[in-house]
């Protein structure tokens, strides 16, 4: 079982560096490990690959954060993904959204976290094809979330009204 790196470790914060062997073995493994982990988690929904200890550029997101019907209804959950590989943000909304922020490595905080309403990134799937994506909603939040974890930011960074719940 992999496990989720809680606030205390140092690799939370260190920049992450570009993934090149697209298709590779290597980075299957990692993808595998990092959707055991958000999946293994009730509420997971992206982790970062810092989360696991890979100082890498690249994150993954539940495809049910697309449907946020599925969230509430453990019946509807799947186990799909999208992955995020050196991803770069192209475009954001000067309008910003307040919302509650959790993360699977401050496990028992909670915070507001005022982020764009839309962004457009660019980034590579794990075959290396290039995508652009323009997102808005809890999938634009949960994109610039995992973002943050690249460059060695936590949520609680940022957030206001912090509350801790056991």
């Amino acid at each position: 079982m992999t496990v989720i790196l809680q606030k205390e470790n140092r690799v939370l914060r260190e920049k992450t560096e570009e993934i090149r062997d697209f298709g590779s073995a290597k980075l299957k493994l990692l993808i595998k490990k990092m959707s055991d982990a958000m999946f293994g988690e009730p509420d997971g929904i992206g982790i970062a690959a810092p989360q696991i200890g890979i100082s890498k550029k690249i994150f993954l997101i539940a495809e049910d954060v697309l449907y946020p019907e599925r969230l509430l209804d453990d019946k509807k959950k799947t186990k799909k993904y999208l992955v995020f590989i050196n991803l770069v943000l192209k475009n954001k909304s000067s309008k910003k959204l307040k919302d509650m922020e959790g993360c699977l490595s401050v496990r028992g905080t909670y915070g507001d976290v005022a982020r764009p309403e839309k962004i457009t990134v660019e980034y590579f799937d794990e075959l290396g094809n290039k995508k652009i994506r323009g997102t808005s909603g809890l999938f634009s939040r949960v994109i610039q979330h995992e973002m943050d974890h690249l460059d060695g930011i936590l949520f609680t960074d940022k957030a206001k009204n912090i509350k801790h719940i056991l």
